[in-house]
């Protein structure tokens, strides 16, 4: 899938795209007021080794679409770790070399079926972002 296309279909309602040296972050910010230290993606993607080199993300064309999920969701789809794993495979679905622990997982240059397939972990991701920010604004405001 071509990089532009994917990043059209990350964007929703009340989300914003950061971009920063190439890479784009989808903020869940309805009211752009969000201060920086806030400001949690809950999905990137990425066009370089410029925060992990794990992917070899400086091929030519290669990019990586991370997304961070609610546990339960990241259980379902890697319910004990996989072994072995190499972080450079193209249109393969996997934990996050880095953000596993935070139950993010990751694709490298997703093909059109694969970035279908993730659609409900897309939305999973996206629902847990308003989730979020849902409780912080309600905890900030009593």
């Amino acid at each position: 899938m071509d990089i532009d296309q994917l990043i059209g279909q990350l964007t929703g309602p009340g989300v914003r795209a950061l971009q920063a040296n190439g890479d784009t972050f989808f903020v869940y910010d309805p009211d752009g007021d969000l201060p920086p230290e806030r400001q949690l993606p809950y999905a990137t993607v990425v066009t370089s080794d410029g925060y992990d080199s794990a992917s070899n993300l400086d091929r030519p064309g290669v990019y990586r679409l991370n997304l961070g999920l609610p546990k339960a969701d990241y259980l379902d789809l890697f319910p004990t770790p996989p072994a072995d794993l190499d972080f450079t495979a193209l249109d393969t679905v996997m934990p996050h070399p880095v953000y596993t622990p935070q139950h993010w997982i990751c694709v490298l240059s997703p093909s059109d079926r694969t970035v279908a397939d993730l659609a409900p972990m897309i939305q999973a991701a996206y629902r847990f972002a308003v989730r979020r920010h849902a409780n912080h604004r309600a905890r900030t405001r009593s």
